[in-house]
């Protein structure tokens, strides 16, 4: 099957909710947005807002941080371990299980279970009700990742086997209650079978992204759940019910439902995104490359003296071309949004559409970072500067 590149690159932004078409709007439009891309990261990085508002916030047209906490109350959404820590729809909760029981059931996670310490904890919240890390009293050192006090150890040992719930986040802090306590009544809790689980990553990344590969499908997930994606893979391939194409060297899978409605000529928009480096689009990194030509790293984990364009760096998306990447930092005592480098690939041809769309990106997400104006400290091209800082 010929498909052009930049069909596919059409499909994955219109899955992805980054067209103009996605009508998302206040709560409701934050569940749709969440349900639709499967999972939103969340990072504790807030040099400007936080990845998980970020995200949605690019996707809803009047996105409020409170929309997601209003969600997590009502028990729309739930936390839980996606490839990385994500708010998820309720409505996949016995997904979530797969991973739970495993880890129940002896799996390492992050930490060795200490049971007296666990069975401690569990008392406690049972009786007191929901309960912080931080109400949880210990003696010694508790600074750093790994350094955790042993009942924050023993809090997200039960949470990342399923006996507790993240029921509410306090100054970004999670408050963890038994997860009886915070399921709907409603809840499907039955246990997926392997096959029910492989299938499952299938269909929700090809509902979010439109095509991918086994590897993306089962991103940074370990052990012989690969092997059985590609198993089932194939076996849908043959059954009619994908196909598979080839893209930068890659096997790639897709509905043929969704292939054959791909547009001729691709939907424009003469909209700059400002993306969040773990944004659903960007955070496969070989899949940006191979689909948009796009080599993206986030730097906030690289040495200082290494970095090439700045600590957190976002990826900027013009008319389906990603065209450089903006380090930012949100002055709060001042209210201005510093971007401290703004970095424009080499081949990307200047206009004045851009400039307007980039001041006018830049507005709206300096007001989104709840700042009154923004400084471009530093760019990559000459006569930029003083234009894009213009008023």
């Amino acid at each position: 099957m010929d498909i052009h590149p930049n069909q596919l690159k059409q499909l994955a932004l219109h899955r992805q909710g980054l067209t103009y078409t996605n009508g998302w709007q206040s709560e409701q439009g934050t569940l749709e947005a969440i349900c639709q891309l499967g999972y939103v990261q969340i990072d504790s990085i807030n040099v400007v807002e936080r990845a998980h508002h970020h995200s949605l916030w690019t996707r809803v047209a009047d996105y409020q941080p409170r929309h997601l906490d209003k969600l997590l109350k009502d028990r729309q959404i739930f936390e839980y371990w996606s490839h990385a820590a994500a708010f998820l729809p309720m409505q996949d909760y016995r997904f979530g299980l797969w991973r739970m029981r495993r880890i129940a059931q002896g799996e390492k996670h992050w930490f060795e279970r200490d049971d007296k310490i666990i069975q401690e904890v569990l008392a406690r919240i049972r009786i007191d009700g929901p309960l912080s890390a931080a109400e949880f009293e210990h003696s010694g050192s508790a600074n750093g990742w790994w350094n955790w006090k042993p009942a924050k150890r023993a809090l997200e040992q039960l949470y990342m086997e399923g006996e507790l719930m993240v029921t509410e986040r306090r100054n970004f802090q999670k408050v963890y209650d038994l997860a009886e306590r915070v399921l709907p009544g409603d809840t499907d809790t039955r246990l997926p079978s392997d096959e029910e689980f492989a299938d499952y990553l299938i269909s929700r990344y090809l509902h979010a992204h439109g095509f991918g590969s086994a590897k993306q499908m089962g991103y940074l997930r370990k052990g012989p759940i690969q092997k059985l994606l590609q198993q089932r893979l194939t076996r849908m391939q043959e059954e009619g019910r994908l196909i598979a194409f080839n893209l930068a060297g890659q096997r790639y899978f897709a509905d043929p439902q969704d292939l054959a409605k791909l547009p001729e000529t691709p939907e424009s928009q003469a909209r700059l995104l400002l993306l969040s480096p773990f944004d659903n689009l960007v955070i496969q990194r070989e899949r940006l490359k191979a689909l948009f030509a796009f080599d993206y790293q986030i730097e906030c984990y690289v040495p200082k003296e290494k970095r090439q364009y700045g600590y957190f760096c976002l990826p900027m998306l013009w008319k389906q071309q990603f065209v450089g990447r903006m380090d930012v930092k949100a002055e709060r005592k001042s209210a201005v949004l510093q971007v401290v480098q703004l970095s424009l690939e080499p081949d990307f041809v200047l206009d004045d559409e851009f400039i307007q769309a980039l001041r006018e990106a830049l507005n709206h997400y300096a007001a989104f970072n709840v700042c009154k104006s923004y400084k471009v400290m530093a760019v990559n091209r000459r006569g930029v500067l003083r234009a894009v800082n213009k008023r």
